[in-house]
């Protein structure tokens, strides 16, 4: 039996799926996926628990972030599923409020680096060969790292599956390009796609700050070239 595949990141589509076959794995070494803790509670059981004990706090976060509606909407949009796409947002925002912040789910997620700190975060999707991944990109002084908002089936064998949450980490010493680039179609949708020094590419889509997340890389990149010409 070959070794299970991870969705692989590629350039935006209209296809979608929310089953992720992992059947032909390609080794990326920038991707992984990260197990979630046994329970008996489904992880939308949890999302739910976690909103009921939060409702207000979220209703209060909403209504402030009323003036980007423009731009929730397509972000919101770009998800195969309107619905689970909102209840993302949602459940994300309810775990900033109960976990204490980005940096604190930055360091939960991928561990703080030794002098490391979180600079900025970005909920965005990133697209894969199942579909777009709803998810926070985080910059940092020494990386890029995406994690899914919520986790995800992993079949890794018929009959089997299990819960994981998809990541990505990039060392900034390793990024070649941070492009913008948009559908001809429709201007509207904004894409920032990034490529290793190694060759290996993703694309990061539907964007709240799309700007802001662009300047942010573009910093990145520049502050890594920075430290090359350094050291």
């Amino acid at each position: 039996m070959g070794t299970p595949m991870l969705p692989q990141p590629q350039p935006p589509s209209s296809s979608s799926n929310n089953q992720f076959n992992m059947s032909s794995y390609n080794n990326n070494p920038y991707v992984a996926i990260s197990p979630v803790a046994a329970s008996g509670r489904t992880p939308m059981g949890r999302i739910c628990d976690a909103l009921n004990r939060c409702g207000k706090k979220v209703e209060d976060a909403t209504r402030k972030a009323e003036a980007l509606a423009d731009n929730v909407w397509n972000h919101l949009r770009v998800s195969p599923s309107l619905a689970d796409a909102a209840v993302a947002r949602l459940a994300q925002g309810t775990k900033l409020l109960t976990e204490g912040g980005h940096d604190r789910l930055f360091q939960q997620t991928f561990q703080i680096l030794p002098g490391e700190k979180l600079l900025h975060a970005y909920v965005c999707y990133l697209s894969t060969t199942s579909g777009p991944v709803i998810g926070t990109l985080y910059t940092s002084t020494e990386r890029l790292a995406f994690c899914s908002d919520y986790p995800l089936c992993y079949h890794a064998s018929p009959g089997y599956q299990q819960w994981m949450y998809y990541k990505v980490v990039l060392e900034l010493d390793k990024l070649a390009t941070v492009n913008p680039s948009a559908n001809r179609l429709n201007p509207s949708e904004k894409y920032i796609h990034i490529v290793t020094s190694d060759g290996y590419e993703f694309w990061f889509m539907g964007f709240i700050s799309y700007d802001k997340a662009l300047k942010s890389l573009t910093e990145a990149l520049q502050h890594s070239r920075h430290a090359s010409v350094l050291f």
